[in-house]
């Protein structure tokens, strides 16, 4: 997959779209920020990073964050906090929804932009993606796989 060349730049990435906002190049390595933007009934895999904390907040839509065994229904303004460790994941349940994400230390950013596809003003759809690639690439950035998609 192609990676984008510069912050900002959306690209694709399981079936939604995201961008670097503030990379950690930016910050000496202590934080990242990234955007998300997912269509209804988007849920990553339950997953662990063994070294970021994350710390997510809802700008658009309604979101259910899964931590651990707490479970967060968010809007817009609210935030739930992710710790290194601790699995965790998310379900959009508005028509779509839009996330900061606050990774630190930063680093994992690199991981969603090696998996991601550049968004070209052709794009009608969100670009396939190979799920096993990606959950094998994750090991070199200490996250892991620890369930499926969480659902309602």
């Amino acid at each position: 997959m192609t990676a984008p060349h510069t912050a900002g730049e959306p690209f694709w990435f399981l079936g939604g779209q995201a961008r670097v906002l503030v990379p950690s190049r930016a910050t000496g390595g202590s934080i990242s920020v990234m955007e998300f933007t997912d269509a209804a009934g988007h849920a990553p895999p339950l997953h662990v990073h063994d070294d970021e904390e994350e710390v997510w907040i809802v700008l658009d839509g309604k979101v259910t964050f899964f931590v651990g065994d707490q479970k967060f229904d968010l809007e817009p303004g609210q935030a739930a906090h992710g710790p290194r460790g601790v699995a965790h994941s998310y379900l959009v349940r508005s028509k779509s929804a839009r996330l900061a994400t606050v990774f630190s230390p930063a680093s994992v950013e690199d991981w969603f932009v090696a998996n991601g596809t550049p968004v070209s003003s052709v794009d009608k759809a969100p670009a396939a993606f190979d799920i096993g690639a990606i959950i094998a690439s994750a090991e070199a950035y200490r996250v892991r796989v620890a369930g499926p998609p969480p659902t309602e």
